[in-house]
C-alpha cells in the first residue's frame, strides 16, 4: 500500500485553464482510485490543487493516462509516491509510453533524425504550442506580406530595374539596425563587422597560413601600411572566411531561371584602428583564369559584386549550417532523447524540459513550410532543393563537439583577441553563467563520478543523442557515454546554451541584417564576373533575385525574427519542476546573474553605433521556439 500526493497547477497563459468540471483518477496495473472532483468549475481558473490518496494498492501507476486528459488546459501535474521501489516501476511504465509517443524518424539520410509526426495535432499535447502561440503564429505567417506592404509583389517575377524600387519595398518596415544596414551595406568596414556581430559569427578564424587555393601575395593587397602578409599573420591580424562547404553545390532554378551559388574565400585584415577590413575575395574554390581574385582597389562594381556574391553565400551557410542544423535540428535531438529516455522525476528532465518548449512543433512547421518540396526556402533560395541537403550532410559530417562549446570554439578559431566581437564577449559571459548554474544543480544530485556512470537513464539519453543526432560518427567528438560529473556538466551547459543564447544569436537578427536585400540576397541569377572591368550598376540589378524572390525572403525573415507574445526569457520558469531548497536557490541565483549580465549589455550598447542585443538574457528565449 502506497500514499500518493497529486498536485495540479493551472497555466498562467490566456485560456490555459477551464470552466468545465475536472475530475482525476489514478490508474495502476492492480487497481484504480475513485474518481475525485478537483474543484468547482468557475473557481478552477487559476492556482493549484493538491489531493492526497492514502494507502492505495495500485502497483504500477500510469502517469500518462492522467496527463493526456488534463494537459490541454493545465500547466503542470505531479504525482509523488512515498515508496521508492514502486517508483522505479512507475518510471519504466512512463518511459515505455514515452517511447511510443516520441518515435525517431529519418527525414533524410545523412542529417539528424527528427520526431515522427504527421501534423501538429499528432504531437503529444504537452509539447504543442499554447493557445496563444497556436493562434498567433499562423496569423503572423499568413499576414507577413500584408504587414510589410508587399502583398502585390509576391507574384511578380520581374527583375529589379532600379535601386529606388528596392528602397520603397524596404521602407515598408524598418528596425533601428536594418536602417543602419541600408545606409552602410556597401562599406568595407561594415562588411567585416558582420562576421563578428551579424547573424553568422561562426565562420571567421585567424589565418596563420594562406590555403594553397588562395594565392594572395604581398604585392596584391594593401594592409593599411602595416607591412607584409606574413608579418601581419604572425601578429594575429589576418583572418579567413572559407565557404568550402558550398563548393560544387547544385544551385536552384527559380522562376525557370538558373541561379548561382559561390564558395568564396575572403581574407580580412584588422587595422590599427580596430576595424576588420576585407582585402581579397576569390569567389570559387579552384584557382583559374576565369576565377579572379578581387581587391578593394578594383572598380567600384567589380568589388561590390564580389562582396554581394559573398553575402549571398553567407546566407546559405548561415541558414542551413549555423541556424537550421546547429540550433534547430540539434535542439530537437536533445528534446526527443530527453522525452524518450528520462522520466519526469529525474533531475535532468527537470533541468532541461524548459529548454525544449515549442521546439518539436516549430521544427515540424519548418519542415512543412520552409524546407519541404513546396517550402519557401526550397522554392526561393539559391541553395534550396538538392543543394540544401548536400550542405546539411556536409555540415553534419564536418561538425565537431568543440565547435558547439563556445569557449573551445573561440579558442580553436583563434579569435580570442579580436576587438569589438560582442557575440564572443556576451556569449562567453552567458556560457559561464549557465555553466555555474548547471554545475550547482547537477552536483547536488551527483556526488561523484560513479553516480553518473550508474545512471542508466542518463546514459541512454546521451547514447540516443550520439546515435540519432550525430549518426554514430565518432569523428564528431560527441560523448557516447558520461563517465564524470564534469563531462555531464559541460554537455548540459552546451545543450542549454545552444537552445537559448546560440539560437538567439543566429536567429533574432535575420530581419535586421537581411531585410535590405542587397546586403543578404537569398539567391543570385547571373554568374559572377570572370574578368574585371565589365560590371556595372545594371549588371548588379540584373544579378539580384527577382521581385517575388526578394519579398518572399523578406516576409520569411520577418516571421522568423518576430518575438511571440508568450515569449519566455532565459532563466524564467513558468512551471516549478524543482521542489528542493538548494536547486530552487540556484535558480534564483541564476536569474540574478542573468539580470546582471543584461544590465551590463544594455549599458555597453548605449555607447555603440550598432547595438548588439542578441545575447541579452532579457531579449533571448529559453528555447528554440521560433
Amino acid at each position: 500500500m502506497v500514499n500518493y500526493e497529486v498536485t495540479v497547477s493551472t497555466g498562467n497563459l490566456a485560456f490555459a485553464a477551464t470552466f468545465n468540471n475536472v475530475f482525476i483518477k489514478l490508474v495502476g496495473t492492480d487497481g484504480e482510485s475513485k474518481r475525485t472532483w478537483l474543484k468547482g468549475a468557475l473557481q478552477f481558473t487559476d492556482g493549484t490543487v493538491s489531493l492526497k490518496y492514502p494507502s492505495l494498492h495500485l502497483n504500477v501507476l500510469h502517469y500518462k493516462q492522467i496527463q493526456t486528459v488534463l494537459w490541454f488546459f493545465l500547466q503542470a501535474l505531479r504525482v509523488f509516491e512515498d515508496n521508492h521501489h514502486l517508483g522505479r516501476y512507475s518510471r519504466q511504465m512512463e518511459l515505455d509510453q514515452r517511447e511510443k509517443d516520441y518515435r525517431w524518424h529519418v527525414y533524410v539520410e545523412g542529417i539528424p533524425h527528427c520526431m515522427k509526426s504527421t501534423d501538429p495535432l499528432s504531437l503529444p499535447c504537452e509539447i504543442r504550442f499554447s493557445f496563444t502561440k497556436t493562434t498567433e503564429f499562423p496569423y503572423t505567417a499568413a499576414t507577413g506580406l500584408t504587414e510589410l506592404q508587399l502583398k502585390g509583389l509576391a507574384d511578380c517575377k520581374k527583375n529589379w530595374t532600379n535601386i529606388d524600387d528596392i528602397n520603397r519595398v524596404f521602407c515598408s518596415k524598418q528596425t533601428e539596425i536594418s536602417d543602419y544596414v541600408h545606409e552602410h551595406w556597401k562599406e568595407d568596414a561594415f562588411f567585416g563587422y558582420q562576421y563578428l556581430n551579424g547573424v553568422n559569427p561562426m565562420l571567421i578564424r585567424r589565418c596563420s597560413a594562406l590555403p594553397d587555393n588562395f594565392a594572395v601575395t604581398d604585392d596584391m593587397v594593401s594592409l593599411h601600411g602595416q607591412g607584409s602578409l606574413r608579418n601581419e599573420m604572425k601578429k594575429g591580424n589576418i583572418f579567413l572566411c572559407d565557404y568550402k562547404r558550398l563548393d560544387g553545390v547544385k544551385a536552384n532554378i527559380i522562376n525557370l531561371k538558373k541561379q548561382y551559388l559561390m564558395a568564396p574565400l575572403v581574407l580580412l585584415h584588422k587595422t590599427p584602428d580596430d576595424k576588420l577590413m576585407p582585402v581579397a575575395i576569390q569567389l570559387k574554390q579552384t584557382p583559374a583564369d576565369d576565377n579572379p581574385i578581387f581587391f578593394p582597389t578594383d572598380s567600384e562594381y567589380d568589388w561590390l559584386m564580389a562582396k554581394i556574391f559573398v553575402r549571398s553565400a553567407d546566407f546559405s551557410e548561415h541558414q542551413l549550417n549555423v541556424h537550421l542544423l546547429r540550433t534547430h535540428l540539434l535542439a530537437e535531438v536533445f528534446a526527443v532523447s530527453l522525452l524518450r529516455n528520462v522520466p519526469m522525476v529525474h533531475p535532468l528532465y527537470k533541468l532541461l524540459i524548459p529548454y525544449t518548449r515549442y521546439t518539436l512543433q516549430i521544427n515540424y512547421l519548418a519542415r512543412s513550410l520552409l524546407i519541404s518540396e513546396t517550402g519557401v526556402f526550397t522554392q526561393f533560395a539559391a541553395s534550396g532543393g538538392e543543394g540544401m541537403m548536400t550542405i546539411l550532410k556536409r555540415s553534419l559530417s564536418s561538425m565537431r563537439y568543440s565547435s558547439l562549446c563556445l569557449p573551445d570554439d573561440i579558442a580553436e578559431r583563434g579569435v580570442e583577441a579580436v576587438p569589438n566581437f560582442y557575440y564572443r564577449d556576451d556569449g562567453l559571459k552567458l556560457w559561464d553563467i549557465i555553466q555555474r548554474f548547471v554545475q550547482g544543480v547537477l552536483s547536488f544530485y551527483y556526488k561523484n563520478d560513479a553516480e553518473v556512470q550508474k545512471d542508466s537513464e542518463l546514459q541512454k539519453w546521451i547514447s540516443d543523442i550520439f546515435e540519432h543526432g550525430f549518426l554514430s560518427q565518432a569523428s564528431t567528438g560527441i560523448p557516447q557515454s558520461f563517465t564524470t560529473v564534469a563531462e555531464l556538466v559541460k554537455f548540459v551547459t552546451m545543450v542549454i546554451f545552444t537552445c537559448s543564447g546560440q539560437h538567439s544569436a543566429v536567429n533574432t537578427g535575420q530581419y535586421d541584417y537581411g531585410s535590405w536585400m542587397p546586403n543578404t540576397p537569398i539567391s543570385l541569377q547571373l554568374p559572377p564576373p570572370t574578368t574585371k572591368g565589365k560590371t556595372s550598376k545594371a549588371t548588379m540589378l540584373q544579378t539580384f533575385p527577382d521581385v517575388n524572390t526578394t519579398v518572399q525572403g523578406m516576409a520569411t525573415m520577418w516571421l522568423l525574427s518576430k518575438q511571440s507574445s508568450d515569449f519566455v526569457p532565459l532563466g524564467q520558469y513558468p512551471e516549478d519542476h524543482f521542489s528542493e531548497k538548494i536547486p530552487c536557490k540556484l535558480i534564483k541565483d541564476f536569474q540574478g546573474e542573468l539580470e546582471g549580465l543584461s544590465v551590463v549589455i544594455k549599458a555597453r550598447n548605449k555607447k555603440l553605433e550598432v547595438p548588439y542585443t542578441y545575447m541579452d538574457p532579457r531579449e533571448l528565449e529559453n528555447s528554440v521556439a521560433i
